[in-house]
């Protein structure tokens, strides 16, 4: 029972530490310079898909509010006007990425 319980403690402090990990790449993520936007998006759905099976609570908002954060500069038009035409808190994620690529 004990070794049952260490292992579980071990894989639990594991899953911590991924998470962590995860956290910090998805704080730190940007877009590329010659990434395009499907690029961009895989990048980025994959480490939120990461975080939320390591258990974090990641909401769809917060992904795409730090989508929007974190474009190239050549699409900050795009983004501002996104952010003044559009409800953040109802805009999926495919959404945002159709109306980034028609201006890609």
């Amino acid at each position: 029972m004990d070794s049952m319980k260490k292992k579980y403690q071990g894989s639990t402090r594991v899953k911590r530490q991924q998470l962590q990990a995860l956290c910090k790449d998805f704080k730190t993520l940007h877009m590329k310079e010659e990434e395009s936007v499907d690029g961009y998006f895989a990048r980025t759905l994959t480490i939120a898909n990461k975080m939320r099976i390591h258990g974090d609570n990641l909401e769809n908002v917060a992904v795409i509010e730090k989508i929007l954060r974190s474009m190239s500069p050549k699409f900050a038009y795009v983004v501002c006007s996104i952010e003044e035409s559009k409800d953040i808190d109802v805009l999926s994620i495919d959404e945002l990425q159709s109306s980034l690529l028609v201006h890609e």
